[in-house]
């Protein structure tokens, strides 16, 4: 674990707790190390969880898929963030959702039943601990509010303008790059691919924006 310790100092869930106690924090809460192939699942839906992951290494797409295999991206997991946490720590049971590796990838597990309570040793990072975990879950709630705007719009040219002028703010500039390729996105925005693509030519054409695999430029 110790060779990953440059990456636990930047998880979000760690802040604020001295690099001296990050080894010994993670025996506390029964942390464990796993590796994962690409395409290999990490999580399935219908299954029941307690422990959240940490991306250490690699990267995750969190899918949902419907009755007729239809796949919807709810989001990508990166290196040093979390994801599963607001099953884990939640009654909600089971999974709705598949978390796949998309390429290899090692994963720290945590037991969200031992963040919750203090140990024996009552060790003081716990409450700092939960407050981080407050902070990561509130963030996620507003990213997935964002995305309901996006996915809220009517057409494929109002949902790609709604994500890529959300993009360019957040990025500060008129040129950026998103996460996604052109699957990806058409399943992030839920939208046929096909359809999609002559949008960004049409958008393009009439001078909105310029765009060059996943890099664009807003005019």
């Amino acid at each position: 674990m110790k060779k990953h310790l440059n990456i636990l100092k930047s998880v979000e869930l760690f802040k604020g707790i001295d690099e001296s106690n990050i080894l010994p924090l993670l025996s506390c809460l029964s942390g464990r190390l796993f590796a994962y192939g690409r395409n290999q699942p990490v999580l399935s839906d219908s299954e029941s969880i307690h422990s959240f992951g940490i991306v250490l290494s690699g990267q995750l797409q969190i899918v949902q898929e419907d009755y007729y295999g239809n796949r919807a991206i709810i989001s990508k997991v990166g290196v040093g963030q979390l994801f599963g946490e607001s099953f884990a720590c939640s009654k909600i049971k089971p999974l709705t959702v598949n978390v796949v590796a998309t390429i290899e990838s090692q994963i720290l597990f945590i037991d969200s039943r031992k963040l919750a309570a203090p140990c024996e040793k009552a060790c003081s990072f716990h409450r700092c601990l939960i407050q981080n975990m407050l902070n990561i879950i509130a963030k996620k709630n507003i990213s997935l509010t964002q995305k309901i705007e996006f996915i809220s719009k009517r057409t494929t040219r109002e949902r790609l303008l709604s994500y890529l002028l959300h993009e360019s703010k957040k990025a500060g500039a008129n040129c950026f790059s998103i996460p996604f390729d052109r699957q990806e996105l058409a399943d992030y925005l839920f939208v046929d691919r096909s359809a999609m693509s002559a949008v960004l030519s049409k958008l393009r054409d009439e001078g909105v924006l310029n765009f060059n695999k996943n890099r664009f430029e807003l005019l």
